[in-house]
């Protein structure tokens, strides 16, 4: 690092005002912020609060916490694929964890470079800073995107976001929209033959020669939500790819067909655990999120109805399945895109709760729900904290006036 460091500071001043390179003073700005800490520091007047966790450390602190999620899901893209192929059983772990890493990190390449390279060109053009934001939203993509999804599909939904969703608002901290939700909005509506088909979310060829096999004839790649959405009858018989039964456990270790990052409940709460004993993420939008979702559940499995499948599942089995938990722990607790005020994030969590069970259940065109309800509001969270602020002033100034 000693090296970097005096490297660094050699060529620093070819990108200063004069220097040769200054035009492209944003960009050393950006590698050196990230690879150490910045020098400055707030003065000692004014008001400033001094803390030493900045944006760099936030976001790191939320990659680390998608890691789990992360691995979870290499190891379930090799796991469906083998089982696919009729190979599960005799393939071991690492094999399948491989497997899943190699079909993956070409989307995660493709990620970073459309987004970070807009990012770049962005800054360079309204001399502003290279901020980190998109160190979290570059990940989040390629997990909430199915695996099967076309990387030129997935170029064109990140570029859009982060242009029309991101830049348009003024970069990093301005946005209304969550990024990348909003790059999964467009591969929804844009194509949704590969968010929805049945083998949209399982990968059957192979990875680079890894994984040669041919697909077995009981193979079905809809996801437990998709047989939901198309069940008939007032039982439900939610099997695996292969045709095997699937369990409430299947559904909370992650042995599923889905989006990467979406399917392990267990490595997803192991993530919540790190956002919320560092203080990075909101415990009150993540709470309310999963009470709202787990108060709607009740209710509609009270009311069961074959023709709205998704109330035959019990409210545990609804928070498990889909992207409910992953939303809950890592798009709901979006700081710059939710409510900022305490009751405010109370109310926000729990009707994005409560609206994706609403969708799942009587949407039978959308089974997923959570994207929508989160960018539903999103849109509704400034209202919701004016209508708090509002209310406080109120009672304050009828306290003031009794007094």
């Amino acid at each position: 690092m000693k090296f970097i460091r005096k490297y660094m500071d050699k060529i620093k001043p070819a990108f200063r005002p004069g220097g040769k390179l200054e035009k492209l003073q944003s960009v050393y700005d950006g590698m050196e912020t990230f690879l150490f800490t910045p020098n400055d520091t707030a003065g000692p007047r004014g008001a400033h609060v001094h803390d030493g966790n900045d944006l760099k450390r936030t976001m790191i602190t939320v990659i680390v916490a998608l890691l789990p999620a992360l691995f979870m899901g290499m190891y379930n893209i090799g796991y469906q694929h083998y089982l696919a192929i009729g190979q599960a059983a005799q393939t071991s772990c690492w094999t399948m964890f491989i497997f899943g890493l190699i079909a993956m990190l070409p989307v995660i390449v493709v990620s970073y470079v459309v987004g970070l390279g807009i990012e770049f060109i962005a800054a360079q053009i309204h001399h502003k800073e290279i901020q980190e934001g998109f160190l979290v939203t570059g990940l989040l993509i390629p997990m909430i995107v199915p695996i099967n999804t076309p990387l030129w599909m997935t170029a064109v939904a990140t570029a859009f976001a982060v242009i029309f969703a991101k830049e348009v608002f003024g970069g990093t901290g301005m946005n209304i929209f969550n990024v990348a939700l909003i790059t999964r909005a467009v591969l929804f509506f844009g194509y949704p033959s590969k968010m929805s088909g049945d083998d949209a979310f399982v990968k059957t060829d192979s990875a680079f020669g890894i994984g040669d096999g041919t697909v077995v004839d009981t193979f079905s790649g809809a996801t437990p939500l998709g047989q939901v959405a198309t069940n008939v009858g007032d039982s439900l018989n939610l099997h695996d790819i292969a045709g095997n039964a699937l369990s409430s456990c299947d559904y909370f270790m992650g042995f599923i067909a889905g989006s990467p990052g979406e399917t392990s409940t267990l490595a997803i709460l192991i993530g919540a655990a790190i956002l919320l004993i560092t203080g990075v993420a909101s415990w009150r939008v993540m709470c309310s999120v999963f009470a709202g979702g787990l108060a709607m559940a009740a209710l509609v499995h009270a009311c069961p109805s074959p023709t709205y499948a998704a109330s035959l599942l019990s409210p545990v089995d609804q928070l498990c399945l889909g992207g409910f938990a992953f939303a809950a722990v890592f798009m709901a607790t979006d700081p710059v895109t939710g409510a900022r005020t305490h009751v405010g994030q109370y109310i926000y969590g729990f009707l994005i709760g409560v609206m994706t069970i609403l969708i799942r259940t009587f949407n039978g065109g959308y089974p997923e729900g959570a994207m929508l309800a989160i960018l539903l509001m999103n849109a509704f969270a400034p209202l919701i904290d004016h209508c708090v602020v509002s209310f406080n002033i109120k009672r304050r100034l009828a306290r003031a006036k009794q007094a």
